[in-house]
């Protein structure tokens, strides 16, 4: 008989996933960790009831979150990566041949260990790359106490719970900023805007203080239930986040970059945003409060 993995990130609600075989469940010292398999979204991977990954759709947000920067930088050279266990942004970077060195940071060397062993294919030999450097420690510690800089920074968490709750507050945003080489440019994941506008408008309020460009692009991504999933972009400067589809395509041609989910086109319209969401990133207005007023 199937078992149902329930993901109980939703205060109101819980979607539950049928799991065929479980391959792995057991307790880190800092998490909950269930990997499965499922019919629809192949294996999956789920931390503190909150699904993470599947092998049918990582494509999707890992592009988002690597290329978006990547792109939108001539040549980017120094990357770290906060988070990110899995491999799937790692792989995404190292697609730039402009890159020289890649420092990832993982709270927990389970999730690196059993991705490996469960997602070979996700990271795809990219922790064997002489270039990559990786620091089991807290994030927020890293960069509090690091004197490195980097031309992208890319936060790829679990949601604001638990150890990475940090993760999402002012003091991290500033100190990534303050690791961030000028041209630079730094992404978070912010969850569900629709699920969770307080994290939103939260995020925005403190981006707004760290740094010179600030805004929220979208993805769709299917096993993250409940509405567009939200990538905060941070930059140094306003002139990052213009590059024109022309340079990005030039770009994507010039550094050979295959991809199923990110191209140019979608880069620049993922900017593009509802009233709903711009109005939590932009002015902390959750319009669910107000529905009937005008905007």
């Amino acid at each position: 008989m199937a078992r149902w993995v329930e993901e109980t990130l939703h205060k109101h609600w819980r979607a539950r996933l049928e799991a065929d075989v479980i391959l792995h469940e057991s307790k880190s010292a800092h998490q909950h960790i269930v990997i499965f398999e499922n019919g629809n979204f192949g294996r999956m991977l789920v931390i503190d009831g909150v699904v993470q990954l599947s092998t049918k759709d990582e494509f999707i947000y890992h592009e988002m979150m690597a290329h978006v920067p990547m792109l939108s930088l001539g040549e980017p050279k120094r990357v770290l990566i906060v988070g990110g266990g899995d491999g799937g942004v790692l792989r995404e970077v190292l697609k730039h041949p402009s890159v020289a060195s890649v420092d990832l940071c993982e709270i927990d060397q389970s999730v690196i260990d059993l991705s490996l062993r469960y997602f070979p294919d996700i990271s795809n030999g990219s922790f064997d790359d002489g270039r990559v450097r990786v620091t089991i420690k807290d994030g927020c510690q890293f960069v509090a106490e690091s004197s490195q800089t980097f031309d992208v920074i890319i936060c790829d968490t679990t949601e604001p719970v638990g150890v990475a709750k940090a993760l999402f507050d002012q003091e991290f945003f500033a100190n990534c900023r303050r690791l961030l080489s000028s041209p630079g440019a730094f992404i978070t994941q912010n969850g569900l805007p629709f699920m969770h506008p307080e994290h939103l408008a939260q995020t925005g309020r403190f981006m707004r203080k760290s740094f010179a460009d600030s805004a929220c692009f979208l993805c769709g991504q299917p096993t993250y239930f409940g509405g567009p999933f939200a990538l905060v972009w941070g930059a140094t400067s306003k002139q990052c986040r213009k590059t024109s589809k022309r340079i990005l395509d030039g770009r994507i041609a010039d550094r050979n970059i295959a991809t199923r989910y990110y191209n140019s086109a979608v880069h620049l319209g993922s900017f593009l945003l509802p009233t709903y969401v711009r109005l939590l990133f932009e002015e902390g207005i959750d319009t669910a409060e107000r529905p009937h007023e005008r905007t």
